[in-house]
């Protein structure tokens, strides 16, 4: 048999069931900071240094969607105007750990940031409406249906103009596990998102490469 020179194409690993509980009790396992993810220092940066360059100022509210224990958060907190920093994710225990471990209690006083605990992105119980929107490394864990709420519940929640970034793992779908889950990686084509995307009523855009040190690609959405 002839030897071919064509490169072999990437497959990305086949997912797994995740060892660790999808709740309390992998959060303790973990800890606040594992449990997101780590590479602590090196993402929370990352994003804050995206945004702040796709024109995020003081004076803008954000939304950070599945904010865990604040990661990112610490940075946008500290940086926008008082009350402008919305965070909502489905664990209370991650947020607890983000206030009282990483932002401390008197950054919280000083900068009044607003929290919603939701597993079906309840955008519409916070208090105002943002201009910017950021999912770093949610996307990663949701299966279709749920990827497609939060899209859906987003663009029904901002006004014109706003505008919602989003990592994602680039590859086949068919591959994933059947239910999200936090601790299991899952993978989407760049027309998957945007199908998503438009399908929910936003503009997508693929961003692709942003530096992210595991590869992680971004959209854009835009209403």
């Amino acid at each position: 048999m002839p030897h071919s020179s064509q490169p072999k194409k990437f497959i990305p690993p086949q997912p797994a069931p995740s060892e660790t509980p999808d709740n309390e009790a992998g959060i303790k396992m973990l800890g606040h900071r594992e449990f997101v993810g780590g590479l602590w220092e090196e993402i929370g940066k990352l994003q804050f240094d995206f945004l702040v360059a796709q024109g995020l100022l003081p004076s803008h509210c954000l939304l950070d969607v599945a904010c865990g224990s604040l990661r990112g958060g610490v940075h946008f907190i500290k940086y926008l105007d008082a009350g402008n920093y919305l965070g909502l994710d489905k664990e209370q225990v991650l947020l607890t750990a983000g206030i009282e471990k990483e932002l401390g209690r008197a950054a919280f006083e000083e900068k009044r940031p607003e929290f919603v605990v939701s597993q079906c992105f309840e955008f519409k119980k916070f208090s105002k409406t943002p201009q910017f929107s950021i999912a770093q490394s949610l996307f990663t864990h949701l299966n279709p249906p749920d990827l497609r709420l939060c899209l859906r519940n987003l663009r029904a929640f901002v006004a014109p103009g706003h505008r919602f970034f989003a990592t994602f793992f680039e590859g086949n779908r068919s591959r994933n596990l059947p239910l999200s889950h936090s601790r299991v990686c899952f993978y989407y084509s760049r027309k998957d998102l945007e199908q998503f995307g438009v399908e929910a009523g936003w503009r997508a855009i693929y961003i692709g490469n942003w530096n992210h040190p595991r590869n992680q690609m971004m959209m854009l959405y835009e209403s």
